[in-house]
């Protein structure tokens, strides 16, 4: 009876494991984004829902990134960049070692720490790979750009990795590549997952690439806050949010971008190839991404980088996505059943009163996108300037607090 309990176990943690661990992800040249920089983008699902930002000076480069609350130590990064506009991600992959009866070591977020300490170009990082020999006891994709123009992908399994460029037009003819939970040269199968996800992303951002509108701004809030399913057609907030106020509307919510375990969206952004590394930054929504904000973060700021990104000792995890996941009740209130998880209330995200989170929280998003960029552009024709970012932390830190005690009574 013991063994049938375990093994009861360790079935339901491995099939929870599996369907929590589901990122969506994207490498994006600079030849193709609007503002001629490289990007990477990561929609973070996991069981680990509770993020923080942290700022690391424990390296051969200083990087920022995002980190589990519970990991007070910062052993693991799961995507950020470094001081010299070298930035990594990655997405758990699941066909690229199966059968072959090797124990995998899960130390991704470590590689992705290292990574960010110690190197500054795709040349660096292909020669960390190498160290791992062979097997890797790894299985993902590593998604990475450097301040010198590169950008790609790399399919990590136990026999070793295959570069796919996002430079290279026979291998991404529109300048971006996207990885789910699957590999590219894995089997393909049941074992796998992220296909509906992928042709999602694949059809919003050939649409940002021919309008020349691929920039942060379109990334968190028209891919990971959408609700469009590229396989049935349909998008929820179109369907289900016309309704008014408190007229809870629930949907069968499977393979859309977000997910009940997404716990952050961060958008890396490197810099361009003659372009000052001062520049690399993240814009960071930490927390459950349809409730959360998008908050702009520079590497070469240190550690002044808005508190409520920050672990908050009394709440053992960062404001911002501690109110986020408060709000996230809100999309999920059923209580009993197995599957209630499966079904999100839209009313509550979209209505035609305009009171749905999403739609409370875009206007002030709005403002820190517009006066971000604008601060951006005015750094481009000066220099990097650490007082006016510090200056602009203050009032980001006020503004967003603001928001969230006026909009939905949180105190941050």
């Amino acid at each position: 009876m013991r063994k049938l309990k375990l093994f009861a176990f360790l079935l339901i943690f491995i099939s929870a494991t599996y369907i929590a661990n589901a990122c969506t992800t994207a490498v994006i040249s600079g030849k193709y984004t609007k503002s001629g920089r490289p990007m990477l983008w990561k929609n973070r699902d996991t069981w680990a829902i509770n993020n923080i930002i942290r700022y690391f000076e424990d390296g051969k480069y200083n990087y920022v990134g995002l980190v589990n609350s519970k990991d007070l130590k910062g052993k693991s990064v799961w995507i950020g960049i470094n001081s010299v506009g070298f930035g990594i991600m990655n997405s758990a992959s699941y066909n690229l070692n199966i059968g072959d009866g090797i124990e995998q070591t899960g130390y991704e977020g470590r590689i992705m720490k290292q990574a960010l300490q110690q190197c500054k170009t795709l040349a660096d990082f292909e020669a960390v790979l190498d160290s791992l020999g062979v097997p890797s006891r790894l299985e993902a994709n590593f998604g990475v750009i450097d301040a010198e123009g590169g950008a790609a992908y790399y399919e990590l399994g136990n026999k070793g990795y295959v570069k796919f460029d996002a430079n290279d037009p026979k291998v991404a003819p529109f300048g971006y590549l996207i990885r789910a939970n699957y590999s590219y040269t894995g089997s393909f199968g049941k074992e796998s997952s992220g296909y509906i996800r992928h042709n999602t992303v694949s059809e919003l951002f050939y649409n940002a690439v021919s309008t020349n509108t691929m920039d942060a701004q379109f990334i968190q809030q028209k891919v990971a806050r959408t609700l469009y399913h590229s396989l049935i057609k349909e998008d929820l907030f179109e369907k289900y949010g016309n309704k008014p106020e408190n007229t809870p509307t629930f949907s069968h919510f499977g393979d859309y971008i977000p997910r009940t375990g997404s716990s952050s969206s961060l958008v890396v952004q490197g810099v361009m190839k003659d372009e000052s590394p001062d520049h690399a930054m993240l814009w960071a929504t930490v927390g459950f991404p349809l409730c959360s904000i998008d908050i702009p973060v520079w590497v070469k700021a240190k550690g002044d980088f808005p508190s409520i990104l920050k672990y908050n000792e009394d709440l053992k995890d960062s404001p911002i996505c501690n109110a986020a996941l408060t709000l996230k009740k809100q999309c999920f209130p059923i209580r009993w059943g197995k599957f209630e998880r499966k079904y999100i209330n839209i009313n509550a995200l979209h209505n035609s009163d305009k009171t749905g989170i999403v739609q409370k929280i875009k206007p002030y998003e709005d403002v820190i996108f517009k006066k971000t960029f604008s601060l951006i552009d005015k750094m481009q024709e000066t220099k990097f300037s650490k007082s006016k970012i510090e200056e602009y932390n203050k009032w980001l830190n006020s503004y967003i607090k603001d928001t969230f005690n006026k909009e939905f009574c949180l105190k941050l």
